[in-house]
């Protein structure tokens, strides 16, 4: 039947060319652009065809001028436009001379840069050892995390071994908070050991990590619970994200991920014995569902690095990381758009699916230890020397002049609000930025 059928094809063809130019009626066949995202710079636009005999030849029209010809093997195909300006109008159309069909006139107004002007408040914490802070988390002005150990003395004036693992803002002030987790696994007895990640989720819950394999929970600035990890994903915690407290997922040492449904733990391997560092996700509304990467390293020891996908909930695939030459730390993106990652340089790439090698973005020569964004408008990076830049949609500002911070370790961006932690030797430091 099927040969019958190719048969049926391959007569009427010849046919259907001799009673007309096109290879379809116009009537059958369509192109159609919509808008994915803007950067201030760049477009993603999707190219959707209907009826077109696949591969064919596309040509992009940008303000009326030939903007670019695309030989088409797809019906849906997410075009990258880069080279425009800020807050500018520009209309894009696709045309098929071989179909001579047209596509709606799309219209797009690019982001306009963001504000590189912010003024910065510091504090620091501790009084003997070494104090320092590895992370945070906004949840507004009013209401922000940072967790790492920082050692006070008593009330006779004398070095309290146990360490304050939090820091917590109202608004007005800094409260040193203690964070408690299982002494020992399986006992009643609390420790407030050093804290080492927190994620804060949509739904109140704050969850904070020791440096070990222990978790504590928090809503609303109360503990409600702490426990350690199962054996079967025991691990020394760097970092938590997850789309809800019922999915998410804590990364580690030696390539450990582990998954949590709400219910149970679930170890995921990574094919890695690296060290992961940092896991990030960002919702893709093409794919519908979230697009989850890790970075892995052994940060001055080698110049190994990978960066892993998870898909599926609980597959791993190893991406490509050709141009990047030494280690890597963290990493932010937007789904589907663009990718940056950041350690031993700062890097960037718009298909992270592809062989296509990451671009090396000159910036400064330190050790970059974090990265976040609101938009690829407002983006902000921290690291060695205490560096700290801002990404405003065109060109990078550092705030060298920023008072303290020997090593900024965290970074983190809502909105107009920007909170960067780390050390300054032997005390903990940490700075607001307020555009």
């Amino acid at each position: 039947m099927a040969h019958k059928i190719f048969l049926y094809n391959f007569f009427i063809l010849p046919f259907l060319f001799s009673c007309c130019n096109s290879i379809e009626s116009p009537n059958d066949v369509a192109i159609s652009l919509s808008l994915e995202d803007v950067s201030s710079t760049e477009s993603w636009i999707t190219l959707t065809t209907t009826n077109l005999q696949l591969p064919t030849t596309i040509t992009l029209k940008q303000n009326n001028q030939t903007k670019t010809t695309i030989n088409l093997v797809k019906a849906d195909t997410l075009l990258y436009i880069d080279s425009l300006l800020p807050n500018a109008t520009y209309t894009f159309q696709a045309i098929s001379n071989q179909y001579q069909v047209s596509s709606n006139q799309l219209q797009i107004t690019t982001l306009d840069t963001t504000s590189h002007n912010f003024t910065w408040q510091t504090w620091t914490f501790g009084e003997h050892s070494s104090s320092v802070l590895y992370d945070v988390a906004i949840i507004d002005e009013n209401n922000i995390w940072a967790i790492g150990e920082i050692y006070k003395n008593d009330t006779l004036g004398q070095p309290d071994p146990n360490a304050y693992n939090a820091a917590h803002w109202d608004g007005t002030n800094w409260e040193l908070k203690r964070i408690y987790f299982p002494t020992v696994c399986g006992s009643t007895s609390l420790t407030p050991y050093p804290a080492k990640a927190i994620f804060a989720f949509n739904d109140g819950q704050i969850w904070i990590s020791s440096t070990g394999d222990k978790i504590a929970i928090l809503m609303e600035g109360n503990q409600l619970n702490q426990f350690c990890l199962p054996p079967s994903v025991s691990m020394s915690i760097n970092k938590i994200w997850g789309s809800s407290s019922n999915d998410l997922y804590v990364v580690g040492s030696s390539g450990n991920i582990a998954w949590y449904n709400g219910s149970q733990w679930t170890k995921i391997e990574s094919g890695t014995e690296l060290h992961l560092y940092d896991i990030y996700g960002d919702y893709s509304e093409m794919d519908v569902t979230y697009e989850i990467l890790v970075t892995a390293a052994n940060r001055s020891v080698s110049s190994e690095k990978e960066i892993l996908k998870i898909s599926n909930t609980t597959t791993v695939t190893p991406l490509v990381t050709d141009g990047i030459p030494y280690s890597i730390r963290e990493i932010w993106f937007k789904a589907g758009k663009k990718y940056y990652v950041c350690g031993a340089g700062l890097f960037s790439k718009n298909n992270i699916e592809t062989n296509e090698s990451w671009k090396e973005l000159t910036v400064n020569n330190v050790y970059h230890w974090s990265i976040d964004g609101n938009e690829l408008n407002d983006i902000v990076i921290c690291g060695a020397f205490g560096e700290l830049l801002h990404y405003n949609g065109v060109s990078w500002r550092s705030y060298s002049e920023m008072p303290g911070g020997s090593l900024l370790i965290s970074t983190k961006i809502k909105d107009d609000l920007v909170v960067t932690v780390g050390i300054e030797n032997p005390r903990a430091f940490i700075a607001i930025g307020r555009r």
